[in-house]
């Protein structure tokens, strides 16, 4: 018994410290077990509030948080830039000073907090938008994604995504909220330019190209937006009323490849509803199409509060508790929002029952699968040290490469591009040639040059004279600035907001608004009120700083009046329109006068804004003219010219705004050849002003190099080769109009307007010819089965060395549902030397001739099928009949 004891004695120790050692070590940290066993593991130990946190996403950091906020782990963090109090309602509160190693020591102080401090030690994913460059100082902005599919080059955009990647895992970021691979099926909606264009199979295309680049480094992509989120009149979001046949052949095809073909392994929703239900809780689009169809294994997060769009915008919900419960059982695995706060409008939910166990469960085991394969439990921290100047350096060449080649040529007459480097002078207009805007979801970039700068380096301060003429702002009244507004001893005027239209009884809310400039289109001016049925009251004491005749009025819904003095200067009350109305009014300087202005919105979507002019006269024709004086002096004229879009910006007109078009005509008149460089996402009309200029180039935003980009093509260093992802109309009354429609029952053109476009899908020019020949199928007859190669000869025979995009398409001449009067399904960027041929390929898969039968089933059906090579859905060069045989 002594021995006995002895020896439990002397080996329970060791014994007990190996149980300790399995105790403190759960299977879900050891790495050598499978991840689906770790998974498992994990989610048996988890509470419900913990659960929670795993599905909601905020953007933010620890600044500012109270002891215990996040004790039970968070999903991840966008990183923001200012302390939580400052910016936690802000969705893209970046930092751009913040340095590459400041946000490495930031996201890892982070991470320190989640893995050390929490109960389970779930790390959190660092997430970030990266659509064509990380948006972060300090981080290369590449051309936008409209201009990388302008490049129709995929391995050029796998490049640039490869070099974004780097950038992004440089600083600890393992989730991008990109690309958007949305088809542009409306050149109206202002998001055009985050897309890749028109078509699925080119969308398709670039999208694998980009999410492929990101996955293979470990990064987790968001293809985006689920789905179709460009409705009736190319609106943002708008609800989309589209049969199932017309998703799965337009809207699905770029989703399905991103997961099966590039691995994307998160999808975000969008905000719009799709036949009567919110994308965000649609369980046929989630759970039936996105999970259990397509067998995507990943995460769905929602954009950016959308969960609560059920509750105040579809009216599907009667609370964001309710909206919460409907998206987690209708398939959405992370509920993204913008504030730490709103955690408290969806949590009651996960725990009271409202939301099946199981689904939650299933969500919960999403994220954490994914936060094991990034390796975060074993590898959370980044090192801190910054490979900045090395990944910049390689960034920007890429960047240059890439603006370069999305560069689409449009009009070249009498090949007046490109310019002689021996030119005497050129006159440079438009703001646009001085902004180097980058586009949306963009960062500062890294020393950008702007199209005058790449000018003025490629000949010199001396032959570059720039006057702006015209921008894309109609500056002639702005908003009264609050500095001249005072009321109660405080700048701004006192605002009185009511319930309903009745202003004779106690306001609701009394407060001071600095300036008037309200779009109230989500929203009520307060909680307080009511949405869709308000009035307001402003009043106070309005000093001018300058004597003269102004013009003073209001811009907005109908509904308003303003009094100066007591007098009606302008009376609009009724609801109608929406309007500006000026009147001119006599006002002497630092003289006060007294102001009060009324609205009242009853159906919501209110916009209420106080503008004038100043005192100051419109000079705009006095810059148009003094920049066609300068033009007159110059050897050649460029007007840079733009548009304003972007999210929740469509446009109801295409084009050119301000008072661009009256200067592109002012300089035409002088006589001297004219260059109009577009810069924008989108299409623009051209009938006022296409025919008097002698090239139109597209630059799109084309990225931080952009200014050297665009002077290497005018002077004749790179020819360029860029082709358009999108179609241009010659008016919006053709609209939409893309190039693979179904054949209509009559014809395609109005009594009053051609129904073909002004610039097709796939069109561009060059500086030299190309010559298509000798098409030859290796076999034109296969079964179902069976592929066949399709080869032909293409030869430069101009004297310049130049790409050329060749162009596949293809048309079933005979099908048992109608199909598209042509499809798009290969293509290839090309260079050739001057007076070089070569032998293209393309094989011809049964993937390329597929279809969807009536029943929706993917088939290949027999019968002919016409092979098309082009220049553009427009310029087919050579055409061939290809047989499928039952």
């Amino acid at each position: 018994m002594r021995v006995i004891y002895f020896w439990s004695y002397f080996f329970l120790p060791i014994i007990l410290l190996s149980f300790t050692a399995t105790a403190q070590q759960p299977l879900y940290k050891d790495k050598t077990q499978p991840i689906e066993k770790r998974v498992a593991d994990l989610l048996q130990q988890m509470t419900p509030e913990e659960k929670f946190w795993q599905l909601f996403m905020i953007p933010g950091d620890l600044d500012g948080t109270k002891p215990g906020q996040y004790k039970n782990g968070i999903f991840g963090f966008q990183v923001s830039a200012k302390a939580k109090g400052d910016a936690a309602g802000q969705l893209l509160s970046y930092n751009t000073n913040e340095d590459a190693l400041l946000v490495i020591k930031k996201i890892n102080n982070i991470q320190k907090y989640f893995v050390e401090e929490t109960r389970l030690g779930i790390p959190i994913i660092a997430f970030d938008e990266a659509l064509h460059g990380l948006v972060r100082s300090q981080a290369t902005a590449f051309p936008q994604a409209i201009g990388l599919a302008a490049t129709w080059d995929a391995k050029l955009v796998h490049r640039v995504a490869s070099d974004i990647a780097n950038q992004v895992k440089a600083r600890g970021i393992r989730q991008i909220l990109s690309p958007v691979v949305n088809i542009a099926s409306d050149v109206r909606w202002g998001r055009t330019e985050e897309t890749y264009g028109e078509d699925p199979f080119l969308v398709s295309a670039m999208g694998v190209a980009f999410i492929s680049a990101f996955e293979k480094k470990g990064i987790i992509t968001t293809p985006k937006h689920f789905v179709a989120n460009v409705g009736d009149g190319g609106r943002d979001s708008y609800p989309i009323h589209l049969n199932e046949r017309f998703l799965n052949e337009i809207h699905f095809p770029p989703f399905i490849d991103a997961i099966k073909k590039a691995g994307a392994r998160s999808i975000m929703t969008a905000y719009n509803s799709v036949d009567g239900t919110a994308a965000s809780s649609n369980k046929w689009l989630l759970i039936d199409q996105l999970k259990k169809k397509w067998g995507f294994d990943g995460f769905v997060i929602s954009d950016a509060n959308a969960v609560g769009g059920e509750t105040v915008l579809h009216h599907t919900a009667k609370d964001y508790q309710e909206s919460g419960a409907h998206a987690i059982n209708g398939g959405l695995d992370v509920i993204f929002q913008t504030d730490y706060e709103h955690h408290k409008l969806f949590m009651p939910a996960f725990l009271n029952g409202q939301i099946d166990k199981e689904r939650i469960d299933d969500a919960v085991s999403r994220v954490l699968r994914a936060k094991f394969e990034l390796g975060l439990f074993e590898n959370p921290y980044i090192p801190e040290t910054s490979e900045e100047d090395k990944l910049l350096q390689q960034g920007k060449a890429t960047a240059l490469e890439a603006a370069k080649a999305s560069f689409v040529l449009l009009k070249n007459t009498n090949n007046t591009l490109p310019l002689s480097k021996n030119i005497k002078s050129i006159a440079v207009f438009g703001s646009d040639a001085v902004e180097a805007r980058l586009g949306g979801y963009s960062g500062q970039g890294n020393k950008k040059r702007s199209i005058l700068d790449g000018l003025k380096e490629k000949l010199g301060e001396k032959r570059v004279h720039y006057a702006e003429g015209a921008g894309r702002y109609d500056s002639s009244y702005k908003i009264i600035e609050s500095k001249y507004l005072s009321a109660d001893s405080k700048q701004g005027l006192k605002a009185e907001y009511f319930t309903g239209r009745d202003m004779t009884k106690s306001p609701a809310v009394t407060r001071t608004d600095k300036t008037i400039d309200f779009s109230w289109t989500l929203y009520a001016p307060d909680a307080k009120l009511d949405r869709d049925f308000y009035s307001a009251r402003w009043t106070g004491v309005l000093t001018p700083a300058t004597s003269g005749i102004y013009k003073i009025g209001l811009e907005g819904n109908d509904g308003y009046r303003l009094y100066i003095n007591d007098k009606l200067v302008i009376g609009n009350w009724q609801k109608l329109s929406y309007q500006t109305l000026l009147k001119d009014y006599r006002f002497e300087a630092n003289k006060k006068y007294n102001i009060k202005i009324e609205f009242y919105e009853t159906n919501g979507n209110g916009t209420i804004k106080f503008v004038w002019n100043e005192g100051k006269p419109d000079r705009t024709q006095q810059k148009i003219e003094a920049a066609a004086a300068l033009a007159r002096k110059a050897d050649a004229a460029i007007v840079v010219a733009g548009i304003t879009e972007g999210e929740f910006l469509d446009r109801a007109m295409l084009s050119l705004p301000g008072h661009q078009e009256a200067l592109i005509n002012a300089i035409a008149a002088t006589g001297k050849p004219v260059i109009v460089l577009f810069v924008g996402g989108s299409a623009i009309t051209m009938n006022n002003w296409k025919d008097k200029v002698a090239a139109i180039g597209h630059t799109w935003y084309g990225g931080e190099e952009s200014g050297r980009a665009v002077a290497d093509i005018l002077f004749g260093d790179y020819n360029p080769a860029g082709r358009l992802p999108i179609t241009f109309p010659v008016h919006e009354a053709q609209l939409p109009l893309v190039y693979n429609h179904k054949p209509t029952g009559r014809g395609d053109d109005y009594n009053n307007l051609s129904g073909q476009p002004l610039f097709p899908f796939g069109y561009g020019l060059s500086y030299t010819n190309f010559e298509y020949s000798n098409l030859h199928l290796d076999k034109k007859a296969i079964a179902t089965t069976d592929s066949t190669t399709l080869s032909f000869t293409i030869k430069n025979i101009g004297n310049r060395d130049g790409d050329e995009v060749v162009q596949l398409y293809i048309h079933d001449e005979l099908a048992s549902v109608v199909r598209p009067v042509m499809e798009l399904k290969g293509f290839q960027r090309i260079h050739l030397k001057a007076g070089e041929s070569k032998t293209i390929h393309f094989k011809i898969t049964p993937e390329l001739l597929s279809m969807l039968d009536k029943n929706l089933k993917t088939v290949i059906e027999p019968g002919t099928f016409r092979i098309m090579i082009g220049a553009s859905s427009k310029d087919i060069r050579l055409k061939e009949v290809l047989t499928v045989k039952p």
